[in-house]
């Protein structure tokens, strides 16, 4: 049984290995659970799955293996909740629900209401047809039928439901979703290099009993630095103007790298880098940062991230005077150019939707000023900037 388990994970694309098989092998035999499948899943995911990006693969590979749901999302069609709302509950004689008919197999009670939420467009309350409440109907809350589908409602009543349709916890973890601030730092520390550096203000167990034992048992005891996170990050800003709508999505994504790196620098642009940025966005008159400055400053060691949308006049890119806020004496694609050649690890996050890409010039283009390394605000997008930084 947990062989096909397992199998049924790396169809998933999980990457499970054997350890993790007769781990879980092991803590069955040592009755770590028994005969609850909520705490044989708990269990299991603990076990199989070190990286909780992956948990909503967990959750679908479960309810496949398991509950024999096989990529079936009936939540494509928002289920309004005035539709669920509890209102009057029905309550029947042994002999009213003797007489409800089944509509038979797990699947063809699937197939039913995936039909009905095609076709059902407002709220029905006491019918023993649509999505609703307080009625007969297969699908639905705080009604009654032998065999159905519980949508929306806390509680088993009757323990009848045949499956529990509820939203998976973690399915803003999917790869193809935009990120979240608790996503964000899962995928940022995978940049993440630790070194000792610092006060030795820690004590070192193993070089102290190496130590001792070496010194005929006279304590000898050894200190270490703490350990640090010695990746040294550069992030470039763009702000105003396109950015707007992105703006939540920016400042989260800044939230999680200032937690994840001790050494972060950071400057703010507008549409293109040109000749000078800045740190401060109420002076960003006054109180500019000249680029050749930045160059000399920091070393090619520092892994360095832009965001922005890349959306603005190719002109803007190309052409000395481009910039729309002054003249720029040199084209922004110089500065991008003395830029990416001085750090020898550089990335781009896009926040626009990459199948929009092709339709802004701009954003092409800045591509491949990148070297193609540009890469959209999810989470499959940001870990694929990670591993180019690496």
């Amino acid at each position: 049984m947990l062989v096909d388990f397992f199998f049924t994970l790396r169809k998933y694309e999980l990457k499970v290995s054997v350890r993790e098989l007769l781990d879980l092998i092991n803590a069955l035999e040592k009755q770590v659970v028994f005969g609850d499948i909520d705490q044989f899943y708990q269990l299991a995911r603990i076990v199989m799955i070190k990286d909780e990006s992956h948990y909503d693969k967990f959750d679908r590979a479960f309810a496949d293996y398991f509950e024999g749901v096989s990529s079936i999302d009936l939540f494509d069609k928002d289920i309004p909740d005035d539709w669920l709302r509890k209102e009057l509950e029905k309550f029947l004689t042994d002999e009213e629900k003797a007489k409800l008919e089944t509509l038979g197999s797990l699947d063809e009670l699937l197939d039913t209401l995936q039909q009905r939420l095609k076709e059902q467009e407002k709220r029905h309350q006491g019918g023993n047809k649509w999505v609703g409440t307080g009625g007969t109907s297969p699908f639905g809350a705080y009604g009654y039928n032998p065999e159905g589908v519980r949508i929306g409602q806390a509680g088993n009543r009757h323990n009848r439901a045949a499956k529990v349709w509820d939203k998976r916890e973690f399915a803003n973890l999917s790869d193809t979703e935009l990120l979240g601030s608790r996503n964000m730092q899962v995928a940022l520390r995978r940049l993440r290099k630790f070194a000792r550096a610092g006060a030795q203000d820690q004590l070192d167990l193993e070089q102290t009993i190496k130590s001792t034992a070496n010194n005929a048992g006279y304590l000898d005891i050894k200190m270490k630095a703490e350990r640090h996170n010695a990746v040294k990050v550069l992030m470039f800003f763009d702000v105003g103007g396109s950015m707007d709508p992105y703006i939540e999505q920016v400042e989260q994504l800044f939230s999680a790298a200032k937690t994840e790196f001790k050494h972060l620098e950071y400057f703010y642009f507008h549409n293109c880098v040109y000749e000078t940025v800045w740190q401060d966005n109420s002076r960003r008159y006054t109180d500019k940062k000249e680029v050749w400055e930045l160059i000399r400053t920091y070393g090619r060691d520092y892994k360095v991230i832009f965001v922005g949308d890349a959306s603005m006049g190719p002109y803007e890119i190309s052409y000395p005077g481009g910039s729309v806020e002054h003249w720029n004496e040199e084209a922004g694609e110089v500065w991008l150019n003395r830029l990416t050649s001085h750090f020898d690890n550089v990335a781009w996050l896009n926040p626009v939707k990459e199948a929009h890409w092709q339709y802004t010039v701009s954003i092409d283009y800045i591509k491949q000023l990148m070297s193609d390394n540009m890469f959209p605000m999810t989470i499959a997008g940001l870990e694929s900037a990670i591993k180019s930084l690496r």
